[in-house]
């Protein structure tokens, strides 16, 4: 059984950069064919896709996020983590990392959720 587990600062300074960590157990994060993806639901509002890194080849990421977010897969450790850079209080958030048998940065394509995690970026 697949279980996900986010990790990470829950309170960031403006300007700086968030970090996040999502550990994967019960399975491998390059089983062929999975993507791994990041999304986040700020306060009072609906989730968005923040990027996906597959099982192999080029990470896909939300175009109005591409020039601050970074994805990165550790298959070493079977995790993957998400940097962005230069957060604003707008940033604040629950983030989440899930698994999808699709590249689609729909939320309906993604069966495998953490529990998610807040991170709120105040000084």
């Amino acid at each position: 059984q697949v279980h996900l587990q986010e990790s990470g600062p829950g309170l960031v300074a403006p300007s700086q950069t968030l970090s996040l960590t999502c550990t994967v157990s019960g399975g491998s994060i390059t089983t062929n064919w999975y993507y791994w993806g990041w999304f986040r639901q700020p306060p009072g509002k609906g989730l968005e896709w923040m990027g996906a890194v597959p099982f192999a080849g080029m990470i896909y990421y939300n175009p109005s996020l591409e020039s601050r977010t970074s994805i990165v897969r550790d298959t070493s450790k079977n995790q993957f983590t998400l940097q962005l850079n230069s957060v604003t209080p707008e940033d604040t958030a629950v983030y989440f990392c899930a698994r999808s048998a699709d590249a689609s940065g729909s939320y309906t394509a993604y069966d495998i959720w953490g529990r998610g995690t807040q991170v709120t970026v105040s000084s």
